[in-house]
């Protein structure tokens, strides 16, 4: 079907970069929809290739012109890919009718639904979850509720990164990530928001964005996109943020722990394998709520999926009993592991506040343990020295940390380049041990022998990290039988 529910000529669409997040959840809606999916990557990874091969969708590897016979009725492009890559030259030489994820999200999907898009530097994809698991629980009573989503990750609740229902909600992250080799903008602007949620706005995306100022330009871009009978709950301590939504013509709704806050966090605390908080709106206590994922950050950005849902119509019991059952999605603050006494953590940590922040939340969760930062320095941010003090001062959190060397560094100028053993020349200079280790084996020989009952490893990468997350666990056990 159509984003209208009109059924559309099945066609064969193929995804060069399926194994991407959001491309191998368009692959999942298109199928949904009946048509013919195929795709290729370079090499497959998981959790994505995992699920393309549940659904039974075909993935050649590497990327090759044979890849595209039969020609298929379209190509979608991904973003990872530039000139020169096989695929995107023949589609090119042989005018093959191509296009983007996102401008194809909005063509099949979003065209006719209500659009609840989630923004911002941090904390997207546990939000979407979120707001997506609310809706989900208010479609007990109220079925046309349920909703249509795309999340960036996987979303325990549900299993899956997308669903696709008749009813009107689609509710999908919104990345400022560019959108194509041929189109520069950020995804996001092809979604056109019904209504926002907007989390944080820092300096992020190293590869694509220049500074700050040209990530606000386009987080401003967004916000002049939603209609004035539209709703953007936007977090309230930070000036990036306000700046960015000084202009909007809808209704602007703030969430935060400051008195002034329209949705305000209050009584902080975590017992009982729960977090617990207060939400005040505009001075009256609203609701006590609870949730099992612990950190300060995600209570906000439970906060902001509860104000949101509230004022999409959504009831405040249905809300309630949504956190109170929200899981977590894959890769964030992740339990891989127990062995021995010992928590093996694995955490999607793409910039240095995600890092501070899941610091945080773990010593909340373990006050008493000593806490171990292992991180791969992998993302396009993380692998440039642009933020290097940031990054030392979230580190410092940790009782002790693990630097690998940096991912695919000949690919970053030396100059440009984060040097990891001045990340660790700085933090024991200013009291906290660390080490640089190259890769995953010698992280895992290094760590292991020292690791004693009690300690919690936080594993931090954006991506495989070299089987750490296995092979950690695995030596644990050789040494603890």
């Amino acid at each position: 079907m159509m984003g209208n529910g009109m059924t559309s000529k099945a066609r064969h669409i193929h995804l060069s970069g399926i194994c991407g997040t959001a491309m191998a959840s368009l692959a999942g809606l298109l199928q949904l929809e009946g048509h013919r999916v195929t795709g290729s990557d370079k090499a497959a990874y998981p959790p994505m290739s995992d699920l393309l091969h549940s659904l039974g969708i075909p993935v050649a590897e590497p990327y090759a012109e044979r890849n595209l016979d039969p020609v298929p009725d379209l190509v979608v492009i991904g973003n990872a890919l530039s000139r020169g890559n096989p695929e995107v030259e023949r589609v090119l030489d042989e005018r093959i009718p191509f296009t983007s994820m996102a401008a194809l999200l909005h063509e099949e999907f979003l065209k006719g639904r209500e659009s609840l898009v989630i923004a911002g530097t941090h904390g997207k994809t546990t939000t979407t979850s979120m707001l997506a698991w609310i809706y989900q629980v208010a479609s007990r009573e109220m079925p046309a509720l349920e909703p249509s989503f795309l999340i960036g990750g996987v979303a325990e609740n549900f299993g899956s990164s997308f669903q696709l229902r008749p009813t009107r909600t689609f509710i999908l992250e919104g990345d400022e990530y560019d959108t194509a080799f041929f189109d520069k903008g950020p995804k996001f602007l092809h979604y056109f928001p019904d209504a926002l949620i907007l989390t944080h706005v820092e300096f992020d995306h190293a590869d694509i964005y220049a500074d700050l100022a040209a990530v606000k330009v386009a987080f401003k871009r967004l916000v002049n996109l939603i209609p004035r009978r539209g709703l953007i709950v936007a977090y309230d301590a930070s000036d990036n943020v306000t700046e960015c939504i000084q202009n909007a013509l809808c209704r602007v709704e703030r969430y935060g722990f400051s008195e002034g806050a329209d949705w305000k966090l209050k009584n902080l605390r975590h017992a009982d394998g729960a977090t617990h908080w207060e939400v005040w709106h505009r001075g009256a206590l609203w609701v006590d709520l609870k949730m099992r994922m612990p950190g300060e950050h995600n209570a906000l950005n439970a906060t902001a999926a509860a104000a949101l849902a509230f004022g999409q119509g959504v009831s405040k019991q249905a809300i309630k009993d949504a956190l109170a059952t929200f899981k977590s999605v894959k890769r964030r603050l992740e339990l891989r592991a127990q062995v021995a006494g010992i928590d093996v953590i694995e955490d999607f940590a793409h910039h240095p506040t995600a890092i501070r922040e899941t610091l945080r939340a773990l010593r909340s969760v373990y006050p008493q343990a000593r806490l171990w930062a292992v991180l791969e320095p992998r993302s396009n941010t993380l692998r440039r020295k642009v933020l290097e003090q940031e990054l030392v001062a979230s580190l410092r959190l940790a009782d002790h940390v693990v630097l690998a060397g940096v991912y695919q560094q000949q690919r970053i100028p030396n100059a440009e380049r984060l040097h990891p053993e001045d990340v660790v020349k700085r933090l024991n200079d200013e009291g906290t041990p660390a080490e640089l280790l190259p890769d995953a084996d010698a992280i895992v020989n290094g760590i292991a022998p020292r690791l004693a009952k009690g300690d919690v490893v936080a594993i931090l990468s954006n991506g495989g990290f070299d089987g750490i997350y296995e092979k950690l666990p695995d030596r644990l056990k050789q040494l603890h039988p």
